[in-house]
């Protein structure tokens, strides 16, 4: 019998484990697209280039490289930015000059630049676990911010009633379809919430229509975050609060809201305001 694994393992695989499967993550969140035209206002706003932390497949990089600004992104998923690349590879000159691309880990990258605008999209920062990876991932941010730039990003508010969700049962979605085999698969996710770690762990589940027998299942972790403990944590890092929206048309954030959506600076002392 094969020992299970230690749920730190199981956290970190979580971390990984979609996004070594970039042809099925487009394929799933092809139609996530509500917060790109909000990146893209900020971006203009800020006059210079973009640093965006997990770029991922560039969803939101080419978008803001056709919309006329210049953007460098960073991602640890060497398979994402892989097919970033060949995305890139199809656009017309002008738009792949305006893409820079490097892996890196967020909570230890260095490029040596500042940018007037970094964005974190996407529920990027739900990938950081532990308050010791949130206050590096932080500190990346600052050293890379501009004076008086702008720090954006989103997270999912936590939902009570999915954290209660009962881990032994599958909740059956519609089938998908898979590019990376291509093959249509059953598909359903279950859900166990670390009420201490505040880590929400999804099991996604594939199975094969046309060959049942043939079963996978991909983990994803998600560090939930409280919209006042966020503040607080940003505020401890060194950091000021500008705007809170509760959606990407930058609706108010109320109990209701589906993500938090925070624009911050860097907290300036006394002498420097």
């Amino acid at each position: 019998m094969t020992p299970k694994a230690a749920p730190e393992d199981e956290t970190l695989r979580g971390s990984r484990a979609l996004y070594e499967r970039p042809l099925y993550y487009d394929q799933a969140y092809k139609r996530h697209n509500q917060d790109l035209q909000y990146y893209v206002a900020l971006a203009r706003a800020a006059r210079g280039p973009v640093l965006e932390l997990g770029a991922g497949t560039g969803r939101v990089t080419l978008t803001l490289a056709r919309a006329g600004i210049s953007v460098v992104g960073l991602d640890q998923s060497r398979d994402m930015l892989a097919q970033a690349r060949a995305r890139i590879e199809r656009e017309p000159r002008e738009v792949r000059d305006r893409i820079e691309l490097h892996a890196g880990d967020l909570r230890s990258a260095r490029l040596r630049r500042r940018f007037g605008l970094v964005i974190a999209p996407f529920n990027l920062f739900m990938h950081l676990y532990t308050r010791q990876d949130l206050e590096r991932g932080l500190a990346t941010v600052k050293v890379h911010l501009a004076p008086r730039g702008k720090f954006a990003f989103d997270v999912l508010v936590p939902d009570l009633g999915a954290l209660r969700r009962d881990p032994a049962r599958v909740y059956k979605c519609r089938p998908v379809f898979d590019p990376t085999d291509g093959k249509h698969h059953a598909y359903g996710e279950s859900y166990a919430y670390d009420a201490v770690q505040q880590v929400q762990k999804v099991r996604m589940m594939f199975q094969r229509l046309d060959r049942p027998e043939i079963e996978r299942t991909t983990p994803l972790s998600l560090r939930c975050y409280f919209p006042e403990e966020l503040n607080a944590l940003l505020h401890y890092n060194g950091f000021s609060v500008t705007a809170r929206y509760g959606d990407f048309a930058r609706g108010p954030l109320t109990s209701e809201s589906e993500s938090q959506i925070i624009v911050a600076r860097i907290r300036l002392s006394r002498s420097k305001r």
